[in-house]
């Protein structure tokens, strides 16, 4: 095993009992070499999964009192995804410190986003195993400093339609819908008016210099506004936006 007290300066936590750190760093695919009595990451993958949410969760809300579900799930998402949960294992040196099969070794599994996602979220687990909930929260708002710690907005959405329908299809299979209520303007610079409806409620209106960038504004505003009380329990109303 590679040298702990180097990674767990970089991890900035001490572990009381190191085994769940070599827990946290074992891959799956050892099962298929040692049999599958032999423990892995996996669990720890899953506890670490909630509270990362949960840390994330907690600070958002706190930060952003005006805002509801929609955008706060949205900027969640835009900072706990696999890509940049893999970017902080590596930032970390975790790639350096996995244990694997010698068949995943082979394929090269240190560098696969997942492995190294999965082994990030099960650190956070061990530690908050290892010293509780304080200890995890403090690892979580370090590690995500630079991309969180000095928020004083909500992350603008990359893709709000995409956003919205993952949203929406937490609760029902049905898409939104898109619909063009206006053009306006000669040929050469028309100004659109879009709607997005769910269920038949209108979530949002929004405009654009074509019907592309209306869509992508009028999820946006249904963002704003989204509640899932919006499309289920209240089918009779549309939702009232909140200015950020």
């Amino acid at each position: 095993m590679a040298d702990f007290d180097q990674l767990q300066a970089q991890l900035g936590y001490t572990f009381k009992d190191a085994e769940l750190l070599r827990l946290a760093l074992t891959h799956p695919s050892v099962t298929h070499e040692l049999g599958a009595e032999v423990q892995t990451n996996q669990r720890l993958e899953f506890l670490g999964d909630s509270v990362l949410g949960l840390v994330l969760t907690r600070e958002l809300y706190l930060r952003f009192p005006r805002y509801q579900e929609g955008p706060l799930s949205a900027a969640r998402a835009q900072l706990v995804n696999g890509r940049t949960l893999a970017q902080q294992a590596r930032r970390l040196g975790l790639d350096q410190h996995l244990i694997f099969s010698r068949g995943e070794k082979a394929n090269q599994g240190r560098g696969r986003t997942s492995a190294m996602a999965d082994a990030f979220e099960a650190v956070i687990g061990a530690i908050f195993l290892d010293g509780g909930f304080d200890a995890a929260t403090e690892f979580v708002l370090r590690s995500f400093a630079d991309a969180f710690g000095e928020l004083n907005a909500i992350p603008s959405l990359e893709n709000p339609k995409g956003t919205l329908q993952e949203l929406l299809q937490k609760n029902s299979l049905e898409a939104p819908q898109y619909e063009t209520i206006s053009v306006r303007g000669p040929e050469h610079d028309r100004d659109f008016e879009c709607v997005v409806r769910h269920g038949g409620i209108e979530l949002g209106r929004g405009k654009g210099k074509s019907k592309k960038l209306a869509e992508i504004d009028a999820a946006s505003a249904a963002l704003i506004s989204f509640t899932p009380k919006n499309t289920n329990e209240n089918p009779q109303s549309s939702p009232v936006r909140e200015a950020p």
